[in-house]
């Protein structure tokens, strides 16, 4: 990860002379002119070759103080003073013998010392103005990096001293505010032969020194596989690695972000690293007091971790696994983020999968998954997809309250969500011997929140084969039943949705729960639609709203009502025309069509009433085809309504229905005031439906 300059312009220094008052009110538009005019004046005096000392000195100093605001840098750009500070850098590295020299400060005798602080100056203004990304190649484009490569090598030929140790400090900065986010500069640094300079600076006898070094060549590496190869070749990785174990918590957080950076999509240099001898010093970073640290140990021991199995295995066992999971308790969002990609990664090989666990993962990983961060819920999702493939991690993760968390999950993108369906997968395929068995004992454990955890996951995640032994056997049915009468409405809503899942492992629809109407009793024989009210060999007459319906006795036996009426002890039996009260003529004709036929076509309209008529007369089969019918209009407005007619009529399959609507719709209706008391009413029928929904699905108990 590229490391974006400090912000040194918010560091104020009081400027001399009157500048102090125009930088205050430089906002104003009237004051702008005046800002101008004082850059102006102040790169009229770099230029001017009849200037002393102390002049170039103080011009410098003011210029800086004005580029520390950001609002000023345009100003000072667009006033020329990039070319000015060019040109000194350019004098300052001139031999003393140099023709080109006129300027009357390098012609009276001033001393390396005061050269030094020119360029360092010059440099500082360069780092500061470079920080807005639109002036970068107009400074590199003027020449600067020849100049600040040869500022790096000044150690090589001059006596160490404290200007030295500065104007080295100020290039590298520089170098690293330039090439911040511009590839094209990163890569004319290392043409111009500015690599191996920084890469020696890494041993320079001055920790500032080394931090700029090592914070130039992050930035150099970043995204730039030349100077990534480069910055190895020039042999810093042995340095990089001492310097991890650095007591200097800023110096090994850069040279962590170097080796960092010089890993990211480089297998080859990853390799390199290792067997420089890095990954026990990053495992040890895990526990800085510094979180960008330990933000980067993680982050590249997640990028470690994908070599090999091998290598993540060693990772575990160095002990890098408990500091990783305390990181997952961090506030800190980075820290977050960084460790759950180690962890994820980690979790991918069987080894460590258990040991993650065991170290106290589950349950801050759990936690993650309502962060805000994109980045962090895609870590946790992929990271807990790994400790699923561990039968021992199943129940954990379960009995954490991880199934829930993972299926009701508000996740921020596709592929975080899509992960998580995997990962849900993963546990319904693990959900099955051994893992069962414990699951199942978890039901009886005290603690009730676990009870009601691992039944509503068995719902979900057993095998249709092993309902019954679940739900009926061991009680779950019970369970869920007791969370419909809680008062709590999400464990109301978690049954009545654990409850339709369980019917829809056993049926494909709502629909399939209906038997096929049977056409006839076994023994029944149709006359066939041409004689439904025919008189022809008619034999009865029924008097239906003052209307003569023409039947045939032998065709009414598969009615119990019908054959007691005409072959029983009623007066029926010798009357030739039977009056048939309190139906309507459409309602009996589709009921003798159905007697005549074995079968009918029923609208919703006329569902209802012929529902009536058959329970009335007992007709089984046809109850059956309005049941099927009236299904198909259940809604949040009628249901209730649909279900008491279920009751009256004895329309089981309907009440069926009904109650499996009740349940999915559960969201919506539980906001209904009468809900509670329907369900508490409803629930010995649902008990019941279950029981035997159950059974059926289990054919080897029946």
């Amino acid at each position: 990860m590229e490391n974006p300059h400090p912000a040194s312009r918010s560091l104020k220094r009081k400027p001399e002379g009157d500048l102090t008052q125009d930088q205050t009110d430089s906002k104003g538009p009237c004051i702008s002119s005046k800002i101008r005019k004082k850059v102006l004046h102040q790169v009229s005096l770099l230029n001017s070759a009849a200037s002393d000392c102390a002049t170039i000195k103080r011009a410098i100093y003011n210029l800086s103080v004005l580029a520390e605001d950001e609002d000023l840098a345009d100003t000072l750009v667009d006033c020329g003073a990039v070319h000015a500070l060019v040109r000194h850098l350019q004098l300052s590295h001139a031999g003393n013998d140099d023709d080109d020299k006129q300027d009357k400060f390098y012609n009276e005798g001033v001393t390396e010392h005061e050269q030094f602080e020119v360029a360092k100056g010059c440099s500082l203004i360069i780092e500061l103005l470079a920080i807005k990304q639109e002036h970068q190649d107009l400074i590199v484009g003027v020449g600067v990096l020849p100049c600040l490569v040869e500022s790096l090598k000044r150690h090589k030929i001059c006596t160490i001293s404290e200007p030295l140790v500065y104007l080295l400090k100020r290039a590298a900065d520089a170098i690293t505010s330039l090439a911040h986010e511009n590839d094209d500069i990163k890569t004319r640094v290392r043409r111009e032969g500015g690599i191996p300079p920084l890469v020696e600076l890494l041993e320079f006898n001055d920790v500032k020194v080394q931090r700029a070094a090592a914070r130039a060549l992050r930035t150099l590496a970043f995204k730039n596989d030349g100077n990534k190869n480069q910055i190895v070749e020039c042999n810093a990785l042995p340095t990089l690695v001492l310097m991890l174990g650095s007591e200097d918590p800023k110096l090994h957080s850069e040279a962590i972000g170097v080796i960092g950076n010089l890993v990211h999509s480089s297998p080859n240099i990853k390799k390199d690293v290792l067997l420089a001898g890095a990954l026990q010093p990053v495992i040890c970073l895990l526990s800085s007091c510094c979180s960008e640290s330990r933000r980067e140990a993680a982050l590249l021991l997640g990028q470690f971790a994908t070599i090999d199995s091998d290598c993540k295995v060693h990772i575990a066992q160095r002990g890098a696994i408990p500091p990783l999971v305390d990181m997952l308790k961090s506030s800190d969002a980075e820290l977050q983020e960084m460790s759950s990609f180690a962890l994820g990664r980690l979790a991918q090989d069987s080894h460590n999968q258990a040991g993650i666990v065991q170290s106290g993962g589950i349950e801050p990983l759990l936690k993650l998954l309502d962060s805000k961060k994109a980045p962090v819920q895609q870590n946790v999702v992929f990271s807990l997809y790994g400790l699923a493939d561990n039968e021992d991690n199943v129940v954990c993760i379960i009995k954490a309250d991880g199934f829930q968390r993972l299926k009701t999950g508000n996740f921020r993108n596709q592929q975080t969500a899509e992960c998580a369906v995997k990962a849900l997968k993963r546990l319904e395929e693990k959900t099955q011997g051994r893992v069962l068995k414990h699951l199942i004992r978890l039901m009886c454990y005290p603690e009730e929140k676990v009870q009601r955890r691992v039944v509503i996951a068995l719902a979900y995640l057993c095998s249709p084969r092993d309902s019954k032994t679940i739900f009926i056997d061991n009680r779950g049915l019970n369970l869920l039943l007791d969370m419909l009468k809680s008062t709590n409405v999400k464990q109301k809503g978690d049954a009545s949705a654990a409850l339709h899942k369980i019917a829809a492992k056993a049926h494909s629809s709502v629909v399939s729960l209906f038997e096929l109407p049977p056409r006839s009793p076994s023994l029944q024989m149709y006359l066939g639609e041409e004689y439904v009210n025919n008189s022809k060999l008619s034999d009865v007459t029924f008097l239906v709203e003052g209307r003569s319906f023409y039947a045939h006795r032998a065709c009414l036996v598969s009615s119990d009502i019908f054959r007691a009426m005409l072959d029983g002890s009623y007066r029926e039996r010798e009357a030739n025309n039977v009056l048939i009260p309190n139906i309507k003529w459409d309602v009996f004709e589709l009921m003798m069509r159905f007697i005549y036929t074995g079968t009918v076509d029923v609208s919703v309209d006329m569902a209802k009433d012929l529902l009536k008529a058959a329970d009335q007369y007992l007709l089984d089969g046809l109850k059956r085809i309005c049941e099927c019918a009236i299904v198909q209009e259940i809604s949040l407005e009628n249901v209730v309504q649909l279900y008491k007619m279920a009751e009256d009529f004895n329309a089981t399959s309907l009440g069926n229905a009904c109650i499996l609507f009740m349940l999915e719709k559960f969201d919506v209706l539980s906001r209904e005031p009468w809900y509670s008391t329907v369900i508490h009413h409803v629930l010995p029928n649902i008990s019941m439906f279950f029981s035997n929904l159950l059974a059926k699905s289990h054919p080897a108990d029946l």
